[in-house]
């Protein structure tokens, strides 16, 4: 199979899903809450997907900014479809590695892995208005012995991934202090893989063998989670540089 027929299936499946990750407007809410933001506060939704946390990032602050950016089109056009009327978000296809202008929060959902929390974080902290603060959620091992389910999941899908002393290691290897921190809850994980659920049923009849080979990975990964929710989940980490 082709790399190019797995990524054309893979968008297949997740085109127009609400959110591309675990979470929920409460997590937002939270990470803001131990801070102190502007009234015009400027943020950024680093790796944004469809924009499923831009409008709680605006209840945080209503009269602020956020500067969602993607560097996948499809989810950059599903993001700029829905906020494109209000002039408080600015929607960007732009990498993740290169952040314009400062920010009094950067947000960025599950995303921080493709970088590495410790790179992520030095190359950011550019992108930081004084007093400005980071929040991140980060896959994270809650157990030393995994079961081999889940151990061979992960393995394939992020090999290197920590458990919380070790991401709290990175955070101050890069030069940052932990605010807060605290582990995404099963709705938020549900609100990810309630929509997936659906749509993995919609396209399973029909499917070719690369849409199959997706449609399975996907129900795996939500049927890994559904039984070993305990073993691993995400870290949402509040950080501020030292």
């Amino acid at each position: 199979m082709s790399s190019d027929a797995k990524m054309e299936a893979f968008f297949k499946l997740h085109r127009d899903l609400p959110r591309e990750g675990p979470g929920v407007p409460q997590d937002v809410a939270w990470a803001v809450s131990l801070l102190t933001l502007p009234a015009r506060a400027r943020m950024a939704d680093v790796a944004c997907g469809p924009g499923g946390d831009i409008a709680s990032l605006l209840e945080a602050a209503p009269d602020g900014h956020v500067t969602a950016l993607d560097a996948t089109p499809h989810f950059v056009e599903a993001a700029r479809a829905l906020w494109r009327e209000d002039d408080r978000v600015t929607v960007l296809k732009a990498d993740m590695k290169v952040i314009a202008n400062q920010y009094d929060l950067i947000w960025c959902a599950g995303a921080v892995y493709f970088m590495g929390v410790e790179t992520a974080l030095r190359a950011w902290r550019k992108s930081l208005l004084p007093e400005g603060a980071i929040a991140f959620s980060e896959a994270c091992w809650f157990t030393d012995t995994p079961s081999e389910r889940a151990k061979a999941l992960w393995d394939r899908e992020y090999r290197t991934m920590q458990n919380a002393a070790g991401i709290t290691a990175q955070i101050n290897a890069a030069g940052y202090e932990v605010v807060a921190q605290r582990r995404l809850s099963d709705n938020a994980w549900e609100a990810y893989f309630t929509p997936l659920d659906a749509r993995i049923a919609m396209l399973r009849e029909g499917a070719d063998a690369a849409l199959t080979t997706v449609l399975d990975e996907a129900e795996e990964e939500a049927a890994c989670w559904r039984a070993h929710r305990d073993e691993y989940g995400y870290l949402l980490s509040v950080v501020r540089p030292k």
